[in-house]
């Protein structure tokens, strides 16, 4: 039974801030389980099918289905990411945030920015998503009306967990932990420059040879069969690549400042499990297993791992 002077969450939202932030993450978590979900069905989403003009079953007679299977890899790995982002946003507003912990805050500002602003990339490929933009519409204002409220609970005072200071982990290269959050930082670097790489090239070439190799195809033919179909692809590509960024991003910050409890050790292994898992196995499943291609997938779970277990507590 409620109490009579339980909060309502109107004065929760507004004495805190964070149940916004934990929408975004969980709303985050459901749009990359949807993605998932559908691109493992094989289709297309209703407002691609009216942009194209073609349903994937239409577009699978081209090649062999490699053109669909192609675009399902892309949209299976943006998921994943997805999920990635959503847990760690969760695990930040339900952790660090509610101790009031500084960089926490600050993190979810550089993420959000990294995050949301990717959303621009549509300008260099000319196709607006209309439901990638509605989210956006909805998602941005919700994680700024929670970061600014939740701003009032943050510990403001200069500590030792400013950006710029020597982080504590930082002791000897002999100590197993300081060891792994080495590894993460790298891996974190990579994936920020995989990020970018994916995003540039979803917004000017498109493709990298192995993708010609493996669809059979090249841009010129696709443009041929349907005008819209790169500038389709395009936006999955930078999609995904903004995606990796704001991990990489996330995982910078909370190897640096955060200190990772046993709580944000679990949020980390959920996330890696869902970013590098569907980046890596979606490969095999459609029959791209070109070595070259997955280097960087398979480069980044392979420092990934072995450092989240040293650095964990």
């Amino acid at each position: 039974m409620l109490h009579s002077n339980s909060p309502s969450f109107l004065a929760l939202l507004v004495d805190d801030g964070r149940p916004p932030l934990a929408v975004v993450g969980l709303a985050l978590v459901l749009a990359g389980g949807f993605a998932l979900f559908v691109a493992a069905r094989g289709e297309f989403l209703p407002h691609d099918v009216a942009y194209l003009g073609m349903t994937p079953q239409e577009l699978c007679a081209v090649n062999e289905c490699r053109v669909v299977h192609f675009m399902i890899h892309d949209r299976v790995a943006f998921g994943g990411a997805l999920v990635a982002i959503g847990i760690m946003y969760l695990w930040l507003a339900l952790g660090p945030m509610a101790r009031g912990e500084r960089w926490a805050w600050e993190l979810l500002v550089a993420s959000g920015v990294v995050g949301f602003a990717s959303f621009l990339a549509y300008l260099g490929y000319g196709y607006l998503d209309t439901w990638h933009g509605s989210a956006t519409a909805v998602l941005a204002p919700m994680f700024l009306v929670g970061l600014i409220v939740s701003r009032r609970r943050i510990t403001w005072q200069p500590d030792a967990r400013q950006w710029f200071t020597r982080p504590a982990w930082l002791t000897s290269w002999r100590d197993r932990q300081c060891v792994g959050h080495v590894v993460l930082l790298f891996t974190s670097a990579g994936m920020l420059g995989g990020g970018l790489t994916i995003t540039t090239v979803g917004m000017t070439t498109v493709f990298v040879p192995e993708d010609i190799a493996f669809m059979g195809i090249d841009r010129t033919e696709l443009h041929a069969i349907n005008p819209r179909l790169v500038p389709l692809v395009a936006h999955d590509r930078a999609g995904f690549g903004g995606a990796v960024c704001c991990c990489g991003v996330l995982l910078a910050g909370v190897v640096w400042r955060g200190g990772i409890d046993r709580a944000g050790s679990q949020a980390l292994a959920f996330a890696g499990l869902a970013g590098f898992g569907t980046a890596i196995f979606v490969h095999p499943a459609i029959g791209y297993n070109d070595l070259w291609h997955l280097t960087p997938a398979v480069g980044g779970a392979a420092l990934f791992a072995p450092g989240w277990w040293l650095a964990r507590r």
